[in-house]
């Protein structure tokens, strides 16, 4: 089955290799998309209050359990997924969609453990939250550095090379012009439309998305001659430029196997079953990308809603990314699954291998004009979707947990000011890391992001998982846990830059603990190693107080509010901005009343005046931070409502909710069974 397509053509052509290009009708599909997704987020600026902190991060809390649902989706599969999870097919068969399936389960368990636990505590970020329930300073800041670093590193670095992966393929662009084009057209509405646009845009996208890979998936299929085409066609789809006393270019024997062996494979079962979950739950349950989609539903029903429909769709990656890309590697050899450093340097300009073009591959060269534009534009909303989500959390974690800290006086102008302008910072230093993305972990792009995520969200998960879940653990604990965890993951990750995985012909020569321990087992004794620190010296230590305990765990999350220390700094910090507020309203009404005698004295300029009045209302009102109009009331302070009201939930959607949760296990639980 397998054929040398690629030998036919000359190898000095340039990355493309000949593939063809967009023409008029694709260029058609793709304006009309951008015009829809335009009018998406202009609507959905027009729709909600932007200019409040709670309306920019949260959405103002007024999300459906569809528009949630389709943003956690689209959150997480984004231009990396598609690029990295079809290369990962091509290059090693069917075992990274463990990922996916592990996820169904992860984030089952965010909408009926995790969040009850978040709305009680009434948080905007994740490190709020660690701020609350252990007081301090210390755990928050740490958390929001080490969640930004994570961003840069295993999100937005890799999902703009991956679609820049795909632009150069097929527009032949230079993969950093592609790059900024990219930035360019995402980071226009993120930063002026906040959560809600985001959310919005993401339920569109994900139906594009949808109906894009799905049709390429049958294209695929019918091209290569069927399932059990794939299946035979798989084995022998070996390129005709290898090293013949190598493992070059050969597919493995386990492809078809999601569970494999414990010793000698690339995903050990053992490892998929506990390293993977870990940091699969720090996540699906405590990352703040994820977390604040469900915190904007408006309620817990909605919020569990979400959920769900995020775990049906999970399905689907299996069909609609990983087995395209292990029949683009049977229609491709020479170019997708190329054995020789010389050739993959002509077909992708990577001399470690090519897998992750497999996608792209299968989008130019299989699909008739028209559905290469809708194809296109499939790439660029999963990049958008998972770019604009991720850049409005990283500038949500910075505002709230570091800015708030440098500036506890700060006001809401400045905080979405500031929340903007991060957004530029993050761009910057991720298209720097983008050359260490693009040499890592042998060209399979979607193996890099969960390594590094093994690394370093460990320790956080079990954080978040024994302060959720055990009253006793306090400061100390779950600090020196962070912190030792932290620690001991950096050195292994710095020791996989180090030392990176040797290329097919080359003999290993890592240090062992490299070598023989594979980053799913590491991840593993990762998470006991800071679990027993965080026991051990929670118990060591003083017990945390009644106010780190009290609607912040799941065992108090319905205590009614008490007027704690807290509470009464709140309430003393809402009058104190009421005041504030009232002054600064005196102050407003003294300036018109003196502008009012200004414009008396210089009536000709009045003209002048009113032209730049409406240019800075459009300004403000595009950039969402409408100035308060005259003769409006000061803004009334939040009452202290009891966060157990927000918990209620409708006894008969309740029922149909976790009816749907049993039906969903039972799905999971059988397709990871079959294909084990």
């Amino acid at each position: 089955m397998a054929t040398t397509q690629g030998t036919s053509v000359p190898p000095s052509q340039s990355p493309g290799l000949g593939v063809p290009t967009l023409v008029t009708v694709d260029i058609v599909v793709l304006v009309v998309y951008f015009l829809l997704v335009l009018a998406v987020g202009l609507w959905s600026m027009w729709k909600t209050k932007r200019s409040t902190v709670d309306g920019y991060f949260l959405a103002g809390k007024s999300m459906s359990w569809w528009p949630v649902g389709t943003s956690l989706f689209a959150s997480n599969v984004g231009s990396g997924h598609f690029m990295g999870l079809a290369g990962s097919g091509a290059a090693a068969g069917i075992s990274a969609v463990a990922y996916e399936w592990n996820g169904m389960l992860m984030v089952l368990l965010l909408g009926w453990l995790f969040l009850p636990i978040y709305i009680a505590s009434g948080v905007t970020t994740m490190p709020e939250y660690l701020q609350k329930r252990f007081g301090g300073k210390r755990i928050q800041l740490f958390i929001a550095i080490l969640y930004l670093f994570i961003y840069i590193f295993t999100k937005i670095s890799v999902d703009m090379y991956a679609g820049a992966v795909f632009i150069q393929q097929a527009l032949q662009w230079n993969i950093y012009v592609a790059v900024v084009v990219l930035l360019l057209i995402t980071a226009l509405y993120t930063v002026a439309g906040g959560l809600a646009a985001v959310i919005y845009t993401d339920a569109a996208q994900t139906g594009i998305m949808l109906i894009g890979a799905l049709t390429l998936m049958g294209f695929s299929f019918a091209e290569v001659g069927g399932w059990n085409a794939l299946l035979e066609g798989y084995a022998t789809a070996i390129p005709s430029v290898r090293d013949p006393n190598t493992t070059c270019g050969i597919p493995r024997d386990d492809a078809f196997h999601l569970f494999r062996d414990p010793v000698t494979s690339d995903l050990p079962w053992p490892g998929i079953l506990l390293g993977m979950s870990i940091p699969s739950m720090w996540y699906w349950c405590s990352d703040q990308v994820i977390v604040q989609r469900s915190l904007a539903a408006k309620n817990l029903l909605h919020a569990k809603g979400g959920s769900l429909l995020a775990a049906y769709l999970k399905i689907l990656p299996f069909f609609m990314m990983v087995l395209p890309g292990m029949i683009s590697r049977i229609l491709y050899p020479d170019e997708v699954a190329c054995g020789d450093p010389e050739v993959c340097t002509e077909v992708c300009g990577n001399p470690v291998g090519c897998s992750d073009i497999a996608y792209a591959k299968l989008v130019m060269k299989l699909l008739p004009s028209g559905l290469r534009g809708l194809m296109m534009a499939v790439m660029i909303a999963a990049l958008m979707s998972s770019l604009t989500s991720i850049f409005n959390s990283s500038s949500t974690i910075f505002t709230m947990d570091l800015w708030r800290h440098v500036r506890p006086r700060a006001t809401e102008w400045e905080l979405m000011l500031v929340g903007r302008m991060f957004v530029l910072v993050l761009v910057v230093v991720s298209v720097l890391w983008i050359p260490v993305v693009q040499a890592s972990q042998g060209g399979q792009l979607f193996i890099y992001i969960q390594s590094i995520s093994t690394y370093l969200q460990p320790p956080v998960s079990i954080v978040f998982l024994t302060g959720c879940f055990w009253k006793r653990t306090n400061e100390k604990g779950a600090f020196w846990g962070l912190f030792l965890g932290l620690l001991v993951g950096g050195v292994r990750m710095a020791l996989d830059f180090i030392y990176p995985s040797p290329l097919c012909y080359q003999e290993d020569s890592r240090p062992d603990v490299v070598k023989h321990v594979h980053y799913l087992y590491f991840s593993t004794m990762l998470s006991l190693l800071t679990l027993v620190v965080v026991v051990g010296v929670s118990l060591a230590t003083e017990k945390p107080s009644p106010e780190q305990i009290s609607r912040l765990t799941w065992f108090t999350r319905f205590d009614k509010v008490e007027k704690s220390s807290g509470a009464l700094e709140t309430v003393e910090t809402v009058t104190s901005a009421t005041e504030t507020e009232s002054a600064e309203q005196e102050d407003r009404e003294q300036e018109k009343a003196n502008g009012e005698t200004h414009l008396q004295r210089k009536v000709s300029s009045e003209a002048s005046v009113r032209s730049q009045s409406r240019l800075k209302a459009a300004l403000y009102w595009l950039c969402g931070m409408e100035r308060q109009k005259e003769g409006d009331s000061a803004p009334q302070p939040p009452l202290l409502l009891d966060p157990a009201s927000s918990l209620e939930e409708d006894p008969c959607l309740s029922h149909v909710v976790n009816a749907n949760l049993i039906i969903c296990l039972s799905i999971a639980v059988f397709i990871i069974g079959y294909w084990a």
